[in-house]
């Protein structure tokens, strides 16, 4: 049978739906524009007829005259998919059609089915979902209509009665504002852009309002993902299956990203987050769209309820589709192994898309929901970073001893789109490209720039740098770029041998002479780029200080709880002289240096390793209390020494009484050499300190309580190896990966699937019956046709679903572990929650998001 390939069925998804397509403006919110981005899907949308491809959230009344397939006539039609709730999105979904008066018939495409409608909690919708939103969208559609007609008859009345009476003023208040742009005819813009002769006439148009009625219509696209490559899939980071809380704010709870510890427990109905419902729905119907049938397997508490959802939405419709290639699903909670995304492991792409800067979020669908959670311990939603990464091709610009007439081109174009803000005769759009990435100039507004993930630009570069260490990485790049020099016939001389980790730019700027070559070159010159900021400071010395931080502690917890414990404290001692990861990424200064956020990452490390080889019970640390008390007062210290630097969650509410201190410290310190010098004679200024001083302490207390939360969430990290102690030492791993170097540490989902490739048993691993096995229990069990329970590893095709978020690292060690294997023939495909970072780990567990 034919390989998965999930860009491929991505784009037949949307080949699919084509007649809707036709001579429609498309709209899609924030999180089907980043998964459309990743497939290139939107050249796709155009080849189908779609007039215009617009943001939903962003939509203007101007979308509807924009028409890329120059056909003049009026738009009737509008195509609408969205990644939430349909009761999320509706006020996006009627605002557009209240803008837009001329279309007659909406389609909505929503990647969450009507089953998931009807038993998510926060939906108001029920069995009946698709139907029962487009009579409730019509209603409000009419109404609104009526209304603003209403308003519209009142407006012109109250006009005639001013002009009668002479008056020609009009009050500017926002009220007036906004009912004046309410009651703006989105008609007068279509006629003013496309003229009379395309719009019926008068005496046509009441009839033609009053006759016909707005048709909706509400269908399931289920394929909606981002692929990273043909066999690895996250969720889109905006749309609702990565923005649901997929644990409750409870003990077990690290933060609502994340499933809860495992405690062996079970759900009841009410406690299951809603992330894991629509986990099991979006894995439900993929397996459908790629006509898998699924032996599903689980490893955690939260992978439990989704593999038992998924057995129960399995009916015996599934046992007659004989023809369904058998697959193996194994869920696994990100819990179960925390220490891989936190580290810095020598991967390409990981190293990459760690140093790159990300789109900010739109305004989600979910974050503006008119209804309110019925969990009360579940938050409104879980903000998640996009997966827009972004590379400024203005690097390549900035060389002003290029030869190439790109730099002036692209200069006269930029002028051009801004030219309000672009002085053509001072302002130099390319002075540095660090200006460019700080994020903060209008200068980055009017630069391109490109997304990296973007698999219309990458496709042919992305499946072999997933399985690349970060030195073979830059000698395929140049390997990709020297064959494009031959193609472009651009001489080779002066780049042949060996390359600088750095010196990838000039091979780009002799690739690039125009415009055209960029754009046939744009991939592997995005990849170079990439791979040039990855390389270049401050990431590449923050990237090395931390690989060799994680090391020292990886060695010393091979050692004792004493020197582990010292080497963590020396880390935070130590940041308390350095800038903030912020500042220092934005001024390049302290490179290499470690902040007292890295610091407290390298802690999480510290702990998580401490609690795989010291004894720990959860409830306490892993180190002895005296121990435990140097920590907790050289983390106090580094807070007092630069309190601007920990704009940290733990410590909301006390960082103005910390700068207060901090300048109160200072101010102290001049008065002191003040006084040394005339001495002091105002008994008023020892009351002063008095009170001070008081203030100190009760400050110095309420900081003592918060760090005190925080050694807790480091206790709950030390102990999750005792909530799952068979686990690892029931996993076989194989030597040959650590003969070079014995202190390289493989992370779970190797050990797993080197087990499941040996067809060895896996502790705690759990098997959810299919349709066929319910059937044969039902009643053919008892003449003695019953199933035995199958073995993983003798699926020839493995579906890895990590509930949480997945790793770049964790996908190189998979595929190393299959090719391990000697099974050429087994097919691996990968997906997870989202696509984590160490950066990202660290936002999870001690930003705004967690539960301390």
């Amino acid at each position: 049978m034919a390989s998965i390939d999930l860009i491929r069925s991505c784009l037949d998804s949307i080949r699919q739906i084509s007649d809707n397509i036709v001579d429609s403006v498309v709209y899609l919110d924030a999180g089907c524009l980043e998964a459309f981005q990743f497939i290139g899907a939107f050249q796709l949308f155009l080849e189908l007829g779609a007039r215009t491809i617009c943001s939903l959230e962003s939509m203007s009344s101007l979308d509807i005259v924009a028409n890329w397939n120059s056909n003049f006539s009026t738009a009737k039609n509008m195509v609408v998919i969205t990644s939430h709730l349909l009761s999320d999105a509706h006020r996006y979904i009627l605002r557009c059609l209240a803008t837009h008066r001329t279309i007659l018939h909406c389609t909505i495409f929503t990647s969450i089915s009507e089953i998931a409608h009807s038993t998510y909690a926060d939906s108001p919708l029920g069995p009946d979902a698709f139907h029962e939103y487009e009579s409730l969208l019509v209603q409000d559609y009419e109404e609104m209509v009526s209304k603003s007609e209403k308003n519209k008859k009142h407006s012109h009345v109250n006009n005639e009665t001013e002009q009668a009476a002479g008056g020609d003023h009009l009050q500017s208040n926002g009220d007036d504002f906004a009912h004046l742009t309410s009651t703006v005819d989105d008609d007068s813009i279509v006629e003013a852009v496309y003229g009379e002769r395309d719009l019926p006439n008068d005496s046509n148009s009441t009839e033609i309002q009053s006759s016909s009625r707005l048709k909706v219509t509400v269908q399931h696209y289920p394929m909606l993902l981002c692929p990273v490559s043909a066999r690895v899939f996250v969720f889109p980071s905006e749309g609702a299956f990565a923005e649901a809380c997929l644990s409750n704010n409870n003990e077990s709870s690290l933060c609502p990203s994340l499933p809860s510890i495992c405690t062996g427990l079970t759900f009841d109905g009410e406690d299951i987050p809603p992330g894991a419902t629509l986990t099991a729905h979006f894995l439900y119907n993929l397996a459908a769209k790629l006509d898998l049938k699924m032996e599903i397997f689980s490893l955690g508490d939260t992978s439990k309820v989704i593999g038992k959802m998924l057995t129960d939405m399995s009916g015996l419709y599934d046992v007659g589709r004989r023809n369904r290639r058998s697959a193996g699903l194994l869920l696994i909670d990100r819990t179960l192994d925390l220490l891989t995304p936190c580290c810095h492991g020598d991967s390409f792409l990981d190293r990459i898309l760690s140093s790159l800067t990300r789109r900010e979020r739109t305004i989600s669908c979910s974050s503006m929901k008119s209804s309110h959670s019925s969990n009360k311990n579940l938050p409104a939603n879980v903000k998640r970073p996009t997966l827009d990464l972004r590379i400024p091709f203005s690097m390549m610009l900035s060389n002003r001893d290029s030869g190439s007439k790109l730099r002036e081109n692209m200069k006269s174009f930029l002028s051009g789109w801004k030219s309000a803000d672009v002085d053509s005769e001072g302002a130099d759009l390319f002075d540095s490209a660090e200006k460019l990435q700080n994020g903060k100039s209008d200068v980055e507004l009017c630069s391109p720039s490109g997304c990296f993930l973007s698999i219309a630009s990458v496709a042919n570069y992305t499946e072999a740098l997933l399985d690349t260490s970060v030195k073979d990485g830059i000698l395929l790049i140049k390997k990709w770029l020297m064959e494009d020099f031959q193609r472009e016939k651009v001489p080779l001389k002066g780049f042949i041998g060996p390359t600088p980790p750095s010196g990838l730019l000039p091979m780009i700027n002799k690739l690039v002479p125009d415009e055209v070559s960029l754009l046939r070159n744009k991939g592997i010159i995005q990849l170079a780029l990439a791979a040039e900021i990855a390389m270049s400071e401050p990431h590449s010395s923050r990237w090395d200080a931390f690989a060799s931080a994680e090391r020292i502690l990886y060695v010393s917890s091979q050692d004792n709880s004493q020197n582990l414990s010292s080497q963590i404290r020396d880390l935070i001692n130590t940041s308390s002289f350095v800038r903030s990861h912020e500042e220092h990424r934005n001024t390049g200064s302290m490179a290499g240096l470690l902040s007292f956020q890295d610091a407290l990452l390298l802690s999480i490390v510290g702990y998580i390793l401490a609690g795989e080889n010291f004894p720990t019970s959860g409830t306490s640390g892993p180190f002895s209390w005296e121990e435990e008390h140097l920590l907790k007062e050289a983390v106090i210290d580094a807070i007092l020494q630069n309190p601007t630097m920990t704009k940290l969650q733990f410590l909301h509410g006390l960082e103005k009484d910390l700068e207060d201190r901090s300048r109160k410290e200072e101010s102290t310190k001049s008065d002191d050499h003040f006084d040394d010098q005339w001495g002091s004679w105002d008994d008023e200024e020892s009351d002063h300190q008095n009170d001070q001083a008081y203030g100190d302490m009760q400050l110095k207390l309420e900081l003592q309580d918060r760090v005190d939360q925080l050694f807790k969430l480091f206790y709950k990290l030390s102990g999750l190896k005792s909530r799952i102690p068979s686990l690892s030492d029931g996993l076989v791993t194989s030597p040959t990966s650590y003969r070079i170097d014995p202190y390289v540490r493989k992370g779970l989902l190797y050990k797993l699937l080197t087990t499941i490739m040996a067809k060895y048993d896996i502790p705690g691993l759990e098997y959810h019956s299919t349709a066929v096995g319910r059937f044969l229990k039902s009643g053919f069990g008892r003449f003695g046709l019953g199933q035995a329970k199958p073995n993983l590893g003798d699926q020839s095709m493995l579906l890895i679903f990590v509930v949480g978020g997945i790793n770049i690292l964790e996908i190189h060690e998979a595929m190393e572990a299959v090719s391990e294997s000697g099974r050429p023939d087994t097919e691996l495909v990968i997906g997870g929650t989202t696509l984590l970072t160490a950066d990202d780990m660290y936002d999870l567990l001690l930003g705004s998001s967690n539960h301390i």
